[in-house]
């Protein structure tokens, strides 16, 4: 047996192969060009071995080198591959399988959301073993002020189509403010309540827009930072919603890997 079959059989892979993906996972990971100290530092890898693998790279187009500061970035091969990837990337049908595996775990009634011509949209319900009483259904739209689906959106989602809604619902909480009672309606305190869900990776609402409900969401962002989908949990104990529940744990999890980028980043923009 040759030695790179006994290195398939002992792990399952080709150890040399890992070692090398590492190396560009680790490029990944950087921000801009990174010198062959740096990166053999970041993979605990002797830098003769990563000046190996970094030639190989370089043929290939993954990797190219600057010219005077000699320091390693990655190549045009790494964007075609990158472009490629994110061209076969399905957010909403992905999350939209994996959806009923998430309702078994947390044990409570999950639904995946888009934003549509009309608002957020449930597109997908699954409803949790215990029953809930409520009229929302497929093809529900939830406001973006009272629901945790609708904050989700307020907090990632694409600015411009959600801007028109967003002024629509200030406008109607200024002259109804029980509609969104636990925040004012300026423009301080939707930015204050935005840069809260961001932090926490998760917005939340306690029986406000359905009576009796509690819910939780997070949104499965792309590569831009913005939700390209948003995923909700419903139920009826309101120790639901805090940070160190098992639900919010889990719901953040599961969007995450299904994210291009993190949840819980630091994020600029204003609403």
């Amino acid at each position: 047996m040759v030695e790179d079959d006994r290195e398939q059989v002992h792990s399952g892979g080709i150890q040399s192969l890992d070692a090398a993906l590492r190396l560009l996972g680790a490029m990944a990971e950087m921000s801009g060009p990174v010198s062959l100290t740096e990166l053999a530092r970041r993979t605990r890898m002797p830098p003769s071995k990563a000046h190996r693998y970094l030639a190989s790279f370089q043929n290939a187009g993954l990797v190219v080198q600057a010219g005077r500061s000699g320091k390693y970035d990655l190549g045009p091969g790494a964007v075609t591959l990158g472009l490629s990837a994110i061209a076969r990337h399905d957010f909403v049908n992905r999350a939209s399988d994996a959806l009923p595996d998430l309702r078994d775990e947390a044990g409570l009634t999950a639904l995946l959301s888009v934003w549509g011509s009309q608002g957020a949209t449930v597109i997908r319900w699954e409803r949790a073993a215990s029953p809930l009483v409520t009229s929302m259904g497929l093809g529900t739209t939830l406001p973006l002020l009272n629901s945790a689906t609708g904050r989700a959106f307020l907090a990632w989602g694409p600015p411009a189509p959600i801007e028109a809604f967003r002024q629509a619902e200030m406008r109607l909480a200024r002259r109804v403010p029980a509609i969104a009672a636990d925040l004012s309606s300026n423009g301080h305190g939707l930015a204050t309540l935005v840069e809260t869900v961001r932090a926490q990776g998760y917005a939340s609402v306690e029986g406000r827009f359905i009576p009796g409900l509690v819910a939780i969401a997070a949104p499965i962002l792309d590569w831009q930072g913005e939700a390209q989908a948003v995923v909700t949990l419903i139920g009826t104990d309101p120790l639901l919603v805090q940070p160190d529940s098992d639900a919010v744990t889990r719901l953040i999890g599961f969007c995450q890997g299904l994210s291009f980028s993190p949840i819980k980043a630091s994020n600029e923009r204003k609403p």
